[in-house]
């Protein structure tokens, strides 16, 4: 079963280097590539998965981690990705808990380390691959690693198009699934060390192999696919089947005479093993996955909603061929390729079906050649590159079920791996065939792995914040509506509301049914006064998504603010409609009812926006301002305690508290709450102000002279407080007066 090296290993142009040299170059090849990321931010996806997935905090239980999908949403839900990747969570939820909170640092460090030790490891799983188990990670020939291995893992380590998995810290579950595909294949190949025969082998060591498989299928579902890398190495390495040969017999000379002596007993004990780990694996994922498949949209994956079945064939195989491509020359990367990104082909007159013709003929001839070479060595290291690079893209591509996307450069972190491997070989088949021009083959060899590492450090350089990343984008999809809609996200939340506006209506101009862009551009608009664009826009937001609750809010804030207040009441209720627990809606609502003198509705909606969030501040506060403004003084102090129960360092309820106590003449206890308000807001000029009031009422006439004259320091043209500061001034030159 162990292979000679192949004869045009010692022609690839690199020094030969034992196992932990090689494995700390490539380490350190992989560290330098992705090193500037170690501090970025959280960004894009990350702020779901992570910001605001409360299965990282310690406080949740652990348990939810199991019962949860990868964005914290609970499984049974129709909403739910269905992305089931407990171990990833858990992960996440350790940083969050070694770090004491949500700092980035931690996150990064790990994913930086993790791609360090997968290219490493790449070092063993090609040296198998290419040498046979000479080199299976145990036997003394280890220190033999043949240097196409050690160039494949090079080309591994610094290939741009891991940026995403390694940069952005949602990609940890496609490097922890890497991670235990290559364990579950290295346990794999262990089961055959010392055997002499193909029906001889260790079954601990396969029922090992399963187990890490369904380790690598808990970090990320595409862990699933190291089976067939398994059963594809058994079969070519283990039995040294030749393919070709054997299908030749059967289907041309239609002989099956022989053919029994191919396929061995322990080979068939193996493919049973590895179909039964694998069926009860799919049948635990599908059962986990509870209401069925997740429900994508036609904006996620336009191909896959394609009435016309040849159409629909034709785009998924452009995407086959983008994704070729971003392997091949991965200079234009972009963090979402949806929304316009790819057109669809519409027809077959359409230029780009040459793309997919010329995939289909690189692929045929790779086929051809790792089929049919007379170089068994050239056969099985074409063949494993091959297997490499589709088997762990299946899953992605939309044959077996519809994917969530287009294209996702983090799906093509493992099919890099035979990428990789197939580039070695012809580096070094180049090197064997043209050897005049050694020395100018290895220089475009190490321009392109400096090209590489260059392009992962500018890329990486990219991901460390949002508004980098999302600018960069323009450039690559400037159809993408997305994109635009994540810039003006961006520059909203920086404050840049006007810049926003432009690339929201560009978002809505690429994508006339965007309706979170029509959302976040109506919020603009009713911030700077344009009510009318921004009721425009949020109603026909909620008429092409009607249970989009958020959109209901927003209108009816605006509707509010246009004094359509029945129809902000129904917008309201309509929102609380489409998503039950929702306090926010109920603050509004309160606010509604409010202005309408409707005081009891009032301060029940704000009572249910305080149970749904108990650490709800403005409905609190606005209940105690309620009762205080309507004279029921003692139910607004209880109120305001139950609130500071809850809330105990709130200077806004404090404060509103403080006014209801000095109304009922409890100076003293007044007193302490402004002074404790104060405290946490030493520069608030209306607490002084009313601190004032409460020692002129209380008789401390020179204490309140001292906050009269802090508040106006803090605030000189607020009305009340001059008012109130000379009549003090008056009372203070009387009693003067009165003393002399």
């Amino acid at each position: 079963m162990a292979q000679s090296e192949p004869y045009w290993d010692h022609h690839v142009p690199l020094l030969k280097l034992g196992a932990f040299h090689s494995r700390l170059l490539v380490a350190l090849v992989a560290l330098l590539c992705f090193i500037n990321s170690y501090d970025g931010d959280f960004v894009f996806d990350d702020s779901e998965a992570i910001i605001n997935n409360k299965d990282l905090n310690p406080d949740t239980p652990l348990s939810n981690i199991w019962k949860n999908d990868f964005w914290g949403s609970n499984l049974s839900s129709n909403s739910s990705h269905k992305s089931y990747r407990p171990l990833t969570v858990l992960t996440f939820r350790l940083n969050y808990l070694l770090a004491g909170g949500l700092h980035p640092v931690g996150f990064h460090v790990l994913n930086i380390g993790l791609h360090c030790v997968i290219s490493a490891l790449m070092i063993d799983v090609f040296a198998i691959l290419i040498d046979g188990l000479a080199c299976d990670g145990k036997a003394k020939r280890l220190t033999h690693i043949p240097k196409a291995a050690l160039l494949a893992a090079l080309f591994f380590a610094a290939h741009p198009v891991h940026t995403e998995s390694v940069a952005g810290i949602v990609g940890r579950a496609d490097l922890l699934c890497a991670l235990f595909f290559q364990l579950s294949f290295l346990s794999y190949c262990r089961a055959f060390q010392g055997a002499d025969r193909t029906d001889k082998f260790s079954a601990p060591w396969i029922v090992v192999s399963l187990l890490l498989c369904a380790v690598a299928m808990l970090c990320k579902e595409q862990g699933i696919t190291v089976l067939g890398v398994n059963a594809a190495f058994d079969i070519v390495m283990i039995c040294n089947l030749n393919i070709y040969e054997l299908t030749h017999k059967l289907l041309v000379r239609r002989n099956a005479a022989g053919v029994g002596e191919w396929i061995s007993k322990g080979l068939l004990i193996r493919m049973a093993l590895l179909l039964l780990g694998g069926s009860l694996l799919l049948y635990a994922r599908w059962r986990i996955m509870g209401t069925g498949p997740p429900a994508f949209t036609e904006v996620d994956n336009p191909a896959s909603f394609a009435k016309n079945v040849f159409l629909r064939i034709v785009n998924y195989n452009y995407y086959y061929s983008l994704n070729a491509w971003l392997l091949l020359c991965p200079w234009w990367l972009c963090f979402d390729w949806s929304m316009g990104c790819v057109p669809l082909i519409k027809s077959a007159g359409d230029w780009r079906i040459v793309w997919l013709l010329l995939l289909w003929a690189c692929l045929i001839g790779l086929i051809r050649q790792a089929l049919c070479s007379p170089d068994s060595g050239k056969r099985r290291t074409l063949t494993f590159g091959l297997v490499l690079l589709v088997i762990p893209f299946l899953p992605a591509s939309n044959l077996f079920f519809r994917v969530g996307f287009v294209i996702a450069e983090r799906v093509l972190y493992l099919s890099t791996a035979g990428y990789c491997l197939i580039l070695a070989y012809a580096v070094a088949h180049c090197c064997c065939h043209w050897r005049r021009h050694k020395k100018l083959l290895q220089a475009a060899m190490l321009a392109l792995l400096g090209l590489n590492v260059v392009r992962c450090a500018l890329r990486s350089q990219q991901w460390r914040s949002e508004q980098n990343l999302f600018t960069s984008a323009l450039c690559v999809c400037p159809l993408n509506a997305k994109v635009h809609y994540n810039v003006g996200k961006n520059l909203a939340d920086r404050g840049n509301q006007s810049a926003a506006i432009k690339y929201y209506r560009e978002a809505v101009r690429l994508h006339p049914k965007y309706v979170h862009a029509m959302n976040n551009l109506g919020n603009i608009l009713k911030e700077r006064n344009e009510l009318q664009e921004a009721e425009e826009l949020l109603s026909t937001a909620v008429h092409i998504q009607p249970d989009f609750a958020a959109a209901w809010m927003n209108l009816g804030i605006v509707q509010n603010s246009l004094k359509k207040f029945d129809k902000a009441e129904q917008s309201y209720w309509n929102a609380i409609k489409f998503r039950k627990k929702y306090p926010d809606c109920y603050y509004n609502l309160g606010r509604l009812y409010a202005d309408l003198n409707r005081h009891v509705d009032a301060l029940n909606a704000w009572r249910n926006a305080t149970m749904l969030k108990p650490d709800h501040s403005l409905a609190w506060n606005n209940m105690v301002i309620l009762l205080d403004n309507t004279g029921n003084l003692a139910q607004a102090e209880l109120i305001g305690k139950e609130a500071l129960k809850i809330l105990p360092k709130d200077h806004t309820i404090m404060f509103s508290l403080a006014n209801v106590l000095g109304k009922q003449q409890k100076y003293k206890e007044s007193e302490g709450f402004f002074l404790n308000a104060l405290k946490i807001n030493p520069n608030a000029a209306s607490c002084h102000g009313n601190l004032a009031v409460l020692y002129h009422r209380w008789g401390k006439l020179d204490m309140a002279k001292k906050h009269y004259e802090l508040s106006l320091k803090l605030d000189p043209s607020a009305p009340g407080t001059i008012e109130n500061y000379n009549m003090l001034k008056r009372k203070l030159e009387q009693r003067q007066r009165t003393v002399g």
